[in-house]
């Protein structure tokens, strides 16, 4: 930490092992600031240090991939220029989902679209937002419906079945967070993920993000639980998953991953390379490079 101001990346990751296949998309990452044109929200539960559009294709480069979605970090509340100044400066290889208050016009939502967005994201973990209106969010999902765009939410195993009457009534495809956070130790068929699978089960427009075991591993590198527990849903749902390296890594200080290590994960949940071209190329390119959209 520098002042008060958070460092949760790795300052020289390692160069992969594996190599991704070409036009592979790096599907949940960040940008925080610059702070100096783009001032993080009075509401934000932590202040990071600048990691911009610069270092972010810096890094996709340097891990062996050719585009990125970029996700609206909660420290920007819900002004999205910073995530749109990013996607603007990406050449085309950038498209973000973003954060909005629930009284966006249209016309907003609109422009938006215009400046790349192609979802929009709910957050319900509690330590990261004061306020989840269900009611209001499904009346933006409503919105959004007609733009072609997807519904991202963030939540934790421990309320998933508290939240399924509001996921079953998103009227959008609907992409789940970090697979909703199961605890990986009780392995491929442990009660966080049988209720998981059952959550993907009740629709075939949910996707996840198998993603994160640096959050979800508490036993830490080579995070041998989550590859045991991950690999299974990739097999059995290979054409719903997508990943990310979820850079700069969001409250991550005190346990920072290496970004190539990350990658290396790859290959041990995505077991062959027809599984790692439906991850990495394949799905991420029809929900967020559709020409539809």
């Amino acid at each position: 930490m520098t002042g008060d101001r958070i460092i949760s990346w790795h300052a020289s990751p390692s160069v992969p092992r594996f190599r991704p296949p070409p036009g592979a998309v790096d599907a949940h990452c960040h940008v925080f600031g610059p702070m100096a044109p783009f001032p993080f929200s009075a509401k934000a539960k932590y202040l990071p240090q600048d990691a911009g559009p610069d270092m972010l294709f810096a890094l996709r480069d340097r891990l062996g991939f050719a585009r990125n979605v970029i996700v609206q970090a909660s420290c920007h509340g819900t002004d999205n220029s910073a995530t749109l100044d990013a996607i603007a400066k990406s050449g085309g290889k950038a498209r973000g989902v973003a954060v909005v208050d629930p009284a966006i016009s249209d016309k907003e939502l609109e422009a938006l679209h215009e400046g790349g967005m192609r979802g929009v994201r709910f957050n319900f973990l509690k330590r990261l937002v004061d306020d989840a209106p269900k009611d209001k969010f499904l009346d933006v999902a409503t919105r959004v419906k007609a733009l072609g765009w997807h519904v991202v939410v963030y939540f934790e195993a421990d309320i998933l079945e508290e939240l399924r009457p509001f996921l079953d009534a998103i009227p959008t495809p609907l992409v789940i967070d970090h697979m909703g956070r199961p605890d990986v130790a009780q392995g491929a068929d442990g009660p966080d993920m049988r209720a998981f699978r059952a959550l993907l089960d009740s629709r075939d427009d949910i996707w996840t993000k198998v993603t994160c075991p640096d959050r979800l591993d508490a036993k830490g590198p080579p995070w041998d639980d989550f590859a045991t527990a991950v690999a299974p849903l990739v097999e059995d749902y290979p054409e719903r998953v997508l990943w990310g390296t979820d850079w700069p890594h969001p409250n991550m200080q005190d346990a920072v991953p290496d970004d190539g290590a990350l990658v290396d994960m790859i290959p041990r949940i995505a077991r062959t390379p027809e599984l790692q071209r439906k991850l990495l190329v394949d799905n991420p390119m029809r929900l967020y490079w559709n020409e539809a959209s």
